[in-house]
């Protein structure tokens, strides 16, 4: 039993939407049912998290002078194994604010870059889910570019396929059986 809760697969989750209620909340309570081990929700656009300010602390030391909920995603960030951003798509990229919170990440970037430092991370894997009201699918592939670079800076190098569930303004993610099938492949990606 004990071997078991230190086995515990931990997850990171970064929620970019602001409809609690929405197409990319759908769907990720649906990967959430499906994914073993125990898992962190930031709600990006309701959480009290502020962007980077570059203020250049972290060029110096090892924490971030913003002193908000950030302080436990890092912590978190430090014991999972796989991390998971879960976004609708606005001008065929990440929601803004789901963005502010990924600059903060600029804190693992300044350890390699000028402290020469390796980051406390153990994420192994990550996953992407992105969900938009029209069908197009070039914007869904713009924004997984972007999303890729915030892996690089959280240290993640295996990354499954993005989940686009695109036209929910025809289709709702309910409705959507390829989505689905998507998210059971991502869930067997992550627990594996």
């Amino acid at each position: 039993m004990w071997g078991d809760f230190l086995n515990t697969i931990k997850t990171l989750v970064l929620f970019g939407s602001p409809r609690r209620k929405g197409e990319t909340a759908f769907l990720l309570k649906m990967l959430l049912e499906s994914l073993d081990g125990e898992h962190l929700i930031v709600d990006c656009c309701h959480d009290n998290i502020s962007p980077c300010i570059d203020c250049r602390a972290c060029r110096q030391s090892d924490k971030c002078a913003i002193n908000d909920g950030m302080q436990k995603v890092y912590e978190y960030a430090e014991k999972c194994e796989n991390l998971v951003i879960a976004t609708p798509l606005y001008f065929s990229q990440p929601t803004g604010r789901l963005l502010d919170v990924c600059s903060r990440a600029q804190l693992y970037f300044s350890q390699r870059r000028f402290r020469g430092v390796t980051p406390h991370l153990n994420i192994r894997k990550g996953g992407v889910i992105l969900t938009g009201g029209s069908g197009d699918t070039t914007g869904a592939q713009r924004a997984f570019e972007t999303l890729k670079d915030v892996f690089l800076m959280f240290g993640v190098k295996d990354i499954a396929p993005p989940v686009c569930c695109l036209g929910t303004d025809e289709i709702p993610a309910a409705d959507n059986t390829a989505a689905e099938g998507e998210i059971t492949r991502l869930a067997e990606f992550l627990n594996a």
